[in-house]
């Protein structure tokens, strides 16, 4: 006698699908993003004071970095003015002298001359020196014609190169340049960036100890809820996520604020320091971050915010036990 065996039935396992499990993750991240954030502003004024303190240590490095880059371009127009003085010999005639113009025009390294003739010459010396009368009862002109000369490469070095080899020209009595400010202006330079790259690393670990510690007493305050969703089994990924977010989110907030101290401040000095340098003659005006400097600093300071409570909370999480 047969019977009829009906086919056993129960509970089966189904994997999620890849593109289940990427939806899926995307929701949980946008969902901690926005619990972060309305966490943060349940505080607004703790939230703000934290993002404070991130700006104020963005802002003095990304200053330092802005006036160093006016700086760069105080130093291009100085290159631009780094010459040198080619003296002629006494006994050169004019049509000589053109032809001294055109050699000295074609040497390597000389990107442009121009002839000062001695008359030419003698009348700047006595306009400069408000001496017309005096230098006018002169019987003779003594001094030579020469040429100004800019070089195509205007450090030091190449500058030091052109000079030894224009003064072996034939009816060139002497070539006379002031290195001095050029080397000094290196130096300086130099100097700004090494203290600029200091200040950079030691306030973005102060953005980082700010950061970390506001996160680690997040982290206390949600001890025991961090202990229940790891009791059912919750990953360190999962319970980091929302802090990871929250570092974010200052690291945003004290970059946008460090933008605003920037512009302001730039503004504030904007008239003093256009005022100073017309007083020598110059233009010059601070530089403002622009696009890309905003997007940057931004970039960094949510970055270090993120790395900041990264940190932080790894190292709690390692300490936190259920119980």
């Amino acid at each position: 006698m047969s019977r009829d065996r009906s086919p056993r039935r129960g509970a089966r396992a189904q994997r999620p699908s890849t593109g289940g499990r990427w939806r899926s993750w995307l929701r949980h991240h946008r969902a901690m993003a926005l619990d972060s954030a309305r966490r943060l502003l349940r505080h607004p004024l703790s939230s703000l004071l934290t993002m404070l303190a991130i700006a104020i240590a963005l802002v003095l490095p990304a200053g330092l970095w802005l006036t160093l880059d006016g700086a760069r371009l105080l130093d291009a127009e100085l290159d631009e003015s780094a010459t040198l003085t080619v003296y002629l010999e006494e006994d050169v005639g004019d049509a000589e002298a053109g032809r001294i113009v055109e050699a000295l025009a074609a040497h390597d390294g000389v990107a442009d001359t121009r002839l000062i003739t001695a008359d030419e010459g003698m009348a700047e010396f006595q306009q400069s020196l408000g001496l017309e009368d005096a230098l006018a009862r002169l019987p003779d002109n003594p001094l030579p014609a020469s040429v100004v000369v800019r070089p195509d490469d205007p450090s030091p070095a190449a500058v030091k190169r052109l000079a030894g080899g224009l003064g072996d020209m034939a009816g060139v009595e002497e070539v006379r340049l002031d290195l001095a400010w050029l080397e000094r202006l290196g130096q300086l330079a130099e100097l700004g960036r090494r203290v600029g790259l200091g200040l950079a690393v030691l306030f973005g670990l102060g953005v980082l100890l700010v950061v970390g510690n506001t996160i680690r007493l997040a982290v206390e305050n949600r001890r025991q809820e961090i202990e229940v969703v790891t009791l059912i089994g919750a990953t360190h990924a999962f319970v980091r996520r929302p802090f990871l977010y929250s570092g974010a989110w200052y690291g945003l907030g004290g970059g946008v604020l460090a933008c605003l101290l920037l512009t302001l401040g730039g503004n504030w000095l904007a008239t003093p320091i256009a005022a100073l340098a017309a007083s020598y003659g110059a233009g010059f005006t601070l530089p403002g971050l622009g696009g890309a400097g905003s997007a940057t600093l931004l970039g960094c300071s949510t970055l270090l915010g993120w790395v900041g409570a990264w940190i932080a909370v790894s190292r709690h999480l390692a300490q936190i036990r259920p119980r």
